[in-house]
């Protein structure tokens, strides 16, 4: 079921890129939103999930095999490809930057994390402005709120997973709290929304 969104935000604004932050029960959430994704799906997708501290990353091999789109993790000045789903890689934070190629740094953890939500958007945000759509989903921190919010004052399009359905409610409760998100939805709802916005606005 669809929620009021915050502001009457739609998708008749172009949408360059996707970021998406997500915590405990990410990884299901994250399968749950990019099932179906058609083989043409044009916009690139970074995504932050935390991981426990010291334990290698298995997002990649996770959902190369569940999904029709590239899928790698992120490297150092590497180039934004469209039609890709990036992971940050463990102990690094992932920043984009005005070129649009990653950076990933060893500065001090965020919110008790590295990579953080927060470094990730707000540096998407930057270099995408209004064509940044940020995604929010569940977690047990509040991580993701602050940068959600550098989203939204640069004009992008903000979506939180409905609390009420998240395995860990508190990083879209802080969100919502906060920094009041254009649409808060459920999983079927935001992976509908993703689909809408890989159309280009008239």
């Amino acid at each position: 079921m669809k929620l009021m969104p915050g502001n009457q935000a739609t998708g008749r604004q172009v949408i360059e890129a996707v970021a998406i932050g997500a915590s405990a029960g990410g990884v299901h959430a994250l399968l749950a939103v990019l099932s179906g994704l058609p083989s043409g799906f044009r916009l690139p997708i970074i995504a932050v999930l935390h991981l426990p501290e010291g334990q290698d990353s298995l997002l990649t091999t996770i959902f190369q095999h569940r999904l029709p789109i590239d899928v790698r993790e992120a490297a150092d000045k590497q180039p934004i490809a469209p039609g890709t789903l990036y992971f940050a890689g463990p102990d690094y934070h992932l920043s984009v930057e005005m070129d649009r190629t990653f950076s990933l740094s060893c500065e001090a953890p965020v919110n008790y994390s590295r990579p953080s939500i927060d470094v990730l958007m707000a540096s998407a945000a930057d270099a995408y402005g209004t064509g940044l759509a940020g995604i929010l989903l569940t977690g047990a921190s509040a991580d993701g709120t602050a940068g959600m919010g550098h989203i939204r004052q640069q004009g992008g399009l903000t979506v939180v997973q409905d609390p009420a359905e998240a395995e860990a409610a508190t990083m879209p409760q802080a969100a919502i709290r906060d920094m009041h998100p254009d649409f808060i939805l459920p999983l079927d709802g935001i992976r509908s929304l993703l689909h809408t916005l890989d159309k280009p606005a008239p």
